[in-house]
C-alpha cells in the first residue's frame, strides 16, 4: 500500500522507514527539507509541500498519516489536508493530541466525507526495530482498509508468550494493535497508557532514590549501605517481578553513569498525564498514584532529587526526550 507521512521527527521518519521495510511505499513531507531528504534516501518519495504530497498519492482512497506535536500545528495541518483530499480519503493522526480534539475533528471532517482516524502510537525512538503499539479510533471500514499498514507497523507476536484464554478474542491485539472504538477512543486509550507510564516511572524512580540515600550520614552508621545503582538495576532485570522495558532503559543509563550526572532532574510532561487526571476527575475515579506522579514532575522544575534524574534518564531512553535548559 501507499501512505503519505507528514512530520518526520523522532517517530514520523521511522514510521515511514518501517513501512518501506515491509514493502509499502510512502510519500513524505516535513517543514525541514533535510528531514525529507533523509527519508528520501531510504526510498520514500519526497514532496515539496502538502499539496504536492497529496498529488503524488495514487489510487483511492488516499491516506495521509500526520505525526506532529499536539496543538495549532496539527490543527492547521489536518484542516489543510481536508481541503485537498476527496470524499472517502483518510487522514490519520498519530500525535499525542487531546482525545476530545479528535472527536471534534472527526465530526468536522465527516461533513466533507473525509474519514479521520486517531492512532495512539507507543514505541518512541525504538519503533523502527521493535515496532509500534497502536491504539486506533475511528471508522471501521477505514481501519480495515488500512490493516496492512497497521500490521506492518505493529511489533507482532515476537517472543512474548501467548495469553491463555484469548481464544475468540480479536487477534490483532496480540499482534500489537487494536481498533479501540469510534473517533477519539484510540487516543483516549493511549492517554491512559501514558498516565500509567507516569506512575510506573515514578515508583521506580522513588525506589532508586531510597536506595541511593541509604548511605546518608544522618542514618546510624551500622545501617548505612553504599549501594551500586547500576548493579541493582541490572540484577532486577534478571527474573525479578519488576522486570520491564523501563527498567532496561534505567539499567542502560546507569551502566554509563551510576550517578546520572548528565541529567539535571528537570522532568517535563507532554500533556497526557494532565489529561488522564482530568478524565479521572470527570469520571470520579480515584487516581492517587497517577495524580501524584504528575505533581512530582511539576515539583521537579523547582528542585531536584535523584528520583527526577532517573525519570529523565528513562524519558530520554524511550523517547529521546531532552530536558529543557535550566532557567537562571
Amino acid at each position: 500500500m501507499q501512505l503519505g507521512v507528514v512530520g518526520l521527527g523522532r517517530m514520523g521518519a521511522n514510521i515511514s522507514r518501517r513501512l518501506m521495510r515491509a514493502g509499502h511505499s510512502t510519500v513524505v513531507w516535513d517543514a525541514n527539507p533535510a528531514a525529507v531528504q533523509g527519508v528520501g534516501k531510504d526510498g520514500a518519495t519526497e514532496a515539496k509541500d502538502l499539496a504536492d504530497l497529496v498529488a503524488k498519492l495514487s489510487g483511492k482512497p488516499k491516506a495521509v498519516w500526520v505525526m506532529l506535536p499536539h496543538g495549532k500545528i496539527t490543527e492547521d495541518t489536518v484542516n489543510a489536508l481536508a481541503g485537498m483530499m476527496a470524499p472517502g480519503d483518510i487522514v490519520i493522526d498519530g500525535g499525542n493530541t487531546y482525545y476530545k480534539d479528535y472527536v471534534r475533528r472527526a465530526k468536522a471532517l465527516a461533513g466533507k466525507g473525509i474519514r479521520y482516524l486517531d492512532v495512539g502510537t507507543s514505541g518512541g525512538v525504538w519503533g523502527l526495530e521493535r515496532g509500534y503499539c497502536l491504539m486506533i479510533g475511528g471508522d471501521t471500514d477505514a481501519v480495515n482498509h488500512l490493516d496492512p499498514i497497521f500490521a506492518a507497523l505493529a511489533p507482532g507476536l515476537g517472543t512474548i508468550e501467548r495469553t491463555v484464554g484469548r481464544e475468540g478474542h480479536d487477534k490483532r491485539a496480540e499482534q500489537g494493535y487494536i481498533h479501540a472504538g469510534p473517533a477519539g477512543a484510540g487516543h483516549f486509550v493511549k492517554m491512559i497508557h501514558n498516565g500509567i507510564e507516569y506512575g510506573m516511572m515514578q515508583a521506580m524512580a522513588e525506589g532508586f532514590d531510597i536506595l541511593k540515600n541509604r548511605a546518608s550520614p544522618t542514618l546510624p552508621e551500622g545501617e548505612r549501605f553504599d549501594l551500586n545503582m547500576a548493579d541493582i538495576a541490572e540484577v532486577w532485570r534478571r527474573g525479578s517481578v519488576v522486570t520491564s522495558w523501563l527498567l532496561d532503559l534505567t539499567a542502560a543509563a546507569m551502566a554509563k553513569d551510576g550517578a546520572l550526572s548528565s541529567f539535571s532532574g528537570t522532568v517535563e510532561d507532554s500533556g497526557e498525564g494532565r489529561w488522564t487526571v482530568e478524565a479521572a476527575i470527570e469520571e470520579a475515579v480515584p487516581a492517587d498514584v497517577l495524580a501524584a506522579a504528575l505533581f512530582v514532575r511539576f515539583r521537579s522544575r523547582q528542585d531536584h532529587t535523584f528520583a527526577e534524574k532517573v525519570l529523565s534518564a528513562m524519558r530520554f531512553g524511550f523517547g529521546g526526550h531532552v530536558e529543557a535548559p535550566k532557567t537562571p
